[in-house]
């Protein structure tokens, strides 16, 4: 080339001498010169051989052996990489290497990652990460023993993380239940919630369970006065107890009322309930009145609850008395798809639901012996019972379709 440097013959053959002629000198000088290889690359203003280093020649702008960029652009300089940077520069410095977030190795596991989690979020209703955390709690706790039950059979922590959340489906994306008015139901203290009764089975009693838990500020648990017939039951019986729900009598009642809690009752009963379609949101008899002295013995407000909804779930157009009597169940519904569709009849319509809870009827300024004047409790049932069938005729009236 013809910026290559010549070195004379003599002074090679020099140096070749001076390193022959002791060997143990010409040996330590190799060994010195193998170490500084070794070592790495002469530093700055030196040469290979400790000398200073000859003054770089200029590179050619363009010759025989450089040629020109496809672009006419200048090539780069010995010191820079081909998109600008130096040399040492590399994937790690500016560029994208496979490795790195913005190669392909890595988008390959990220799209599906995307994709399990937005599954488990529709399944689980919720962020993943957290309902596998609390799920995982739950389990830990079981499997301790980590949690209470009360003398009634109430296992609030099962209720909250197993119960309620099968029921929420039901809730939120079937009937669509709208809650009104529940900031009239008292942050603390006990209260008395009651509410009309209909629809065949109780969707509507589990309903303004979870309506009461999910919506109100303090999370409160209703905890409903059940018939008898609930706890005869064998697998019913078990579920009922853990969600909190007792016999309905006045002792029980009394006692929860006492204790502070929010309790549920529907003084319709089975009237209500298997009242048939001609009849629907028209308020059975509220029997005598029992719950009102309950209320007024433990001095707590009494809340008038409407819903509207639950009648057209299962119209009833017919009751088989004989059916009812060899099965000994209170009615036996005849619906336009039960008994005639088999299981695929007690599938209930998706009516849309609004739950009101109205504003509490205090007691508290009662005397003690008011519970003792039936007079008195009359007249207390049946403002209840006119309240609640008010506030039905308005929510009808509101209501733009039974489904919508």
């Amino acid at each position: 080339m013809t910026d290559a440097k010549v070195i004379p013959f003599g002074d090679d053959a020099r140096r070749r001498g001076s390193g022959g002629g002791s060997g143990g000198a010409g040996a330590g000088a190799r060994r010195s010169r193998s170490r500084e290889r070794k070592a790495g690359p002469p530093g700055a203003g030196q040469t290979a051989e400790g000398g200073a280093q000859a003054p770089l020649a200029a590179v050619p702008e363009e010759g025989p052996g450089i040629p020109a960029q496809a672009d006419g652009s200048e090539p780069a300089g010995p010191g820079e990489g081909p998109h600008g940077g130096t040399a040492a520069e590399g994937p790690a410095a500016g560029t994208s290497g496979a490795g790195d977030s913005g190669g392909p190795g890595s988008d390959q596991g990220a799209p599906l990652a995307a994709a399990l989690g937005a599954v488990a979020d529709r399944l689980l209703g919720g962020p993943w990460e957290r309902k596998v955390a609390a799920g995982l709690s739950f389990l830990r706790r079981r499997v301790t023993g980590d949690y209470d039950v009360d003398e009634f059979g109430f296992d609030a922590d099962l209720t909250d993380q197993v119960l309620l959340s099968l029921l929420r489906p039901l809730y939120e994306g079937y009937f669509r239940v709208e809650v009104k008015g529940i900031e009239n139901i008292p942050a603390e203290g006990g209260a008395l919630v009651v509410s009309n009764h209909s629809g065949t089975l109780p969707f509507d009693a589990l309903m303004t369970q979870v309506a009461v838990h999910d919506h109100h500020p303090a999370g409160r648990h209703l905890r409903l006065l059940a018939a008898d017939l609930v706890f005869v039951l064998p697998v019913i019986n078990e579920l009922a107890r853990k969600a909190g729900h007792t016999l309905a009598c006045s002792e029980d009642a009394q006692l929860l009322l006492e204790r502070g809690e929010v309790v549920g009752v529907m003084p319709e009963g089975f009237k209500g309930l298997g009242k048939p379609f001609s009849e629907r949101y028209k308020l059975q008899r509220f029997g005598r009145g029992g719950f009102v002295a309950t209320a007024l013995k433990t001095k707590v407000p009494i809340v008038p609850c409407s819903v509207v909804g639950a009648e057209e779930i299962y119209p009833m157009v017919g009751n088989s008395r004989t059916l009812s009597r060899v099965l000994g169940v209170p009615y036996f519904p005849l619906t336009p798809t039960f008994p005639w569709l088999g299981p695929l009849g007690l599938v209930p319509l998706p009516t849309k639901w609004t739950i009101q809870f109205g504003e509490p009827i205090p007691t508290e300024s009662y005397p003690p012996e008011a519970a003792d004047d039936p007079m008195l409790v009359f007249n207390l049932t049946d403002q209840v019972r006119e309240t609640i069938q008010h506030t039905l005729y308005e929510l009808l009236v509101e209501r733009r379709s039974v489904f919508f």
